[in-house]
């Protein structure tokens, strides 16, 4: 059978794209690509023709993506530091901004003694990427990670327990509620670090079909403002962190400053710093228990 030329094939998948409304018509079109090949996309050039039914499951897939099903649900895979995490559908697609999250907060782990092994926190954890990705890197930690949503917390637990069969660090998982005072009492001031994701988004957002329609609601809204969730949860951040403990919260783009204020509120943090993401837009605030 004569094989076929991919590249233009990539090409024409990329304007079908485009015309559907794909914000990165021409990354998804070679991503699509290398997950049909079972290779990374930095490799595509190297596979210059296919079988023509390669071309076929390629096109179907393009279609897919077109109906604006998210990436991640046609790959079943997204990438957080350096593991790859199992998502679908019932749970929250990492997105690439909370990388900066992780890399500060690995950052802030290098600072602590080593006298003791860091004990890092995980609130609304979702797939588990934060947890995970923390785990992989220092795998000296102990990492627990929460998560309310009983969809959710499955593929947390698969992607840990895949994360285990890799080498990694096993992390403890909770179905709890991050919000719930009582939460995590035998770790009340001995964590080192709280990271958190939470539902975030304003309840009036207008929001892109790939969030809209396929993330679950409990992972995206948090109330009128978007901080509701993070409200309830900053005095159990506080309760939970040591002396000189540092939290890292990932918010609505249009809540850094709210957020900064309600850590001052609380009068338990100090070196409250807004952070942008790459398109200087502000996506975290970090800040230290006094």
């Amino acid at each position: 059978m004569t094989r076929v030329a991919l590249r233009p094939a990539v090409n024409e998948a990329a304007e079908v794209l485009q015309a559907a409304g794909v914000h990165s018509p021409r990354t998804d079109a070679e991503q699509l690509a290398a997950h049909v090949l079972g290779i990374e996309r930095t490799r595509l050039a190297l596979v210059p023709l296919v079988e023509p039914a390669v071309l076929e499951d390629y096109r179907a897939l393009v279609a897919r993506r077109a109906q604006r099903i998210p990436l991640q649900h046609l790959t079943g895979v997204v990438a957080m530091g350096e593991i790859d995490l199992a998502v679908g559908p019932g749970v929250f697609i990492p997105r690439p901004e909370t990388e900066l999250l992780f890399a500060w907060s690995l950052a802030y782990l290098e600072t602590l003694p080593h006298d003791h092994e860091p004990v890092v926190v995980d609130l609304c954890t979702g797939s588990g990427a934060l947890a995970l990705a923390i785990a992989h890197a220092r795998p000296d930690a102990q990492v627990h990670a929460v998560e309310l949503d009983p969809a959710a917390l499955q593929w947390a637990r698969r992607n840990a327990d895949d994360r285990i069969a890799d080498g990694d660090t096993a992390i403890t998982l909770y179905a709890d509620d991050a919000t719930d005072p009582t939460l995590l009492t035998d770790l009340n001031g001995r964590v080192d670090l709280v990271v958190s994701n939470p539902p975030y988004i304003p309840a009036d957002a207008v929001l892109d079909p790939e969030v809209a329609d396929y993330d679950p609601p409990l992972a995206l809204f948090g109330g009128p403002d978007g901080l509701d969730v993070i409200r309830d949860m900053i005095p159990t951040i506080a309760r939970l962190l040591r002396p000189a403990g540092a939290t890292a919260i990932e918010h609505d783009d249009t809540n850094g400053s709210e957020l900064a204020a309600l850590l001052s509120k609380q009068g338990d943090f100090t070196d409250i710093v807004e952070h942008p993401d790459l398109a200087g837009k502000p996506r975290f605030v970090a800040a230290v228990r006094a």
